[in-house]
Order: structure tokens, then sequence, then C-alpha cells
């Protein structure tokens, strides 16, 4: 049973953080880009479970049911929110879990079955991986946009997202190797590499909040992948 929600799940961070892009987020009410994000899914999950097309479809049915409504049951000035966000993940992982309750055997039924000991682990850490990066990056977003419109950087384009990024993907390691100290020595290089951009009040408070909120959410992702691969391995 684990085992099948692990499998879904990378599938769906798959489908939603890897192969759902900027440009299909911002289209996602044109029904064309709507159908095509239901069909990675599906086809992901396919994929994930070994070719078990009923489980796959059943899951692409409630992805399609929960964005369906987040995309055009919610206000706009609503669905770009943190909370938005978080409750429609929410929502997807129940989903999840319900069709590895309903179907438990589905991925041993799979054509991954022989090999199941040896991918769930990996499948494990790259999903870890993509929520604590990538998805974390879009949850910092939310967070920090409202200061973000109070705050405008002289930066170079994008590079505070791959800055993000880059100390999400330490900080998983980090956790991951089971050396967490090591996250201090990290907050103190940017704190001096940021020392002469921070000078200014708001600059320091935006820098601040957005380094906060990223690091506690890897910490927190990277918290949860260690426990989820625990208790696959239990």
């Amino acid at each position: 049973m684990s085992a099948g929600f692990v499998a879904l799940l990378l599938a769906h961070v798959l489908a939603d953080f890897v192969f759902q892009t900027k440009g299909m987020v911002e289209n996602k009410r044109h029904p064309g880009v709507f159908a095509l994000h239901i069909g990675i899914v599906f086809g992901l999950s396919l994929v994930a479970l070994g070719g078990v097309w009923p489980v796959a479809g059943a899951v692409a049915l409630a992805h399609l049911g929960i964005d369906g409504i987040k995309t055009y049951g919610v206000p706009a000035r609503w669905q770009a929110t943190f909370t938005a966000f978080m409750l429609d993940q929410l929502a997807h992982l129940m989903s999840l879990v319900a069709a590895v309750a309903i179907w438990p055997e589905a991925l041993s039924t799979g054509f991954w079955a022989p090999w199941l000991t040896l991918l769930v682990g990996p499948a494990v850490v790259i999903s870890g991986l993509i929520l604590t990066v990538i998805a974390g990056g879009y949850a910092v977003g939310l967070i920090t946009a409202p200061y973000a419109r109070a705050f405008k950087a002289q930066g170079l384009e994008n590079a505070g997202q791959m800055i993000g990024r880059l100390e999400r993907a330490v900080i998983f390691l980090l956790i991951a190797i089971g050396q967490p100290a090591g996250i201090g020595f990290l907050i103190a290089a940017k704190s001096l590499l940021r020392f002469e951009a921070t000078k200014e009040q708001k600059a320091s408070e935006y820098v601040i909040i957005g380094t906060l909120t990223s690091f506690g959410w890897a910490l927190g992702m990277s918290t949860a992948t260690l426990a989820l691969l625990a208790m696959v391995a239990g």
C-alpha cells in the first residue's frame, strides 16, 4: 500500500511541478491546456503504476475534479494564494491515499512489481527533492508576493529563484546525510553575502521573510521525506 502511494506521489509531483510549465499554469482556464494537464497526470500515473490503467484513470479523474474546482470555481484573486495552494495539494494527497486504500495491491500487479524493493526508495527521494526545491519555490513566491510588490530588487533576472532552489537543495542534502548542523553555516554564508544588499530596511525585511520561509519549507519537506522513507523501508 505504501509503495503504491509513493508511485502515485511521484507521478503527481512530476505532473504538477515539473511537466506543468508556467505558461500552462497561467492559461489553465483554456480547455485545451486544462485537458493537456489532466492527460499528463493520467500518463504519468499509468507509468508509475506499471500500466494499471483503472487506478491511473481514477486518480486522473480526481485530479480533474480538484483542479476544476480551483480553476473554474474559485475567484481569481484567491487562486494565487498560499492557502489555495496548500488546500489544493492537500486535496490531491488525500485522493492518492484514497486510491491506494481502494486498490492496495495495484502496484504489485503492474510491470514494476519484480523491482519494487529497488525502486521505492529512489522514488521517495526524487519526490521529496521536487517538493523541497521546485514546489518550495512556488510556495515561497506565494508567501512573499505581498512584500515583493512593495520591494523591487535590482538583481539579476530570476537570480532569486535560482538562489532559493540551490539553498533548499543544499538543505535537503544536509538533512538526508544527517548533517543538519551544516544549515547554520549556510545561513551565516547567505547573511554575509547579502550584507550590503540588506542595509536598507525594506530589503532587509524582505530577505529575512524569504529566507526563513524557504529554509522552513526545506526543513519540513526534507524531514517528511525521511519519515516516508523510513515508513516504506520498515
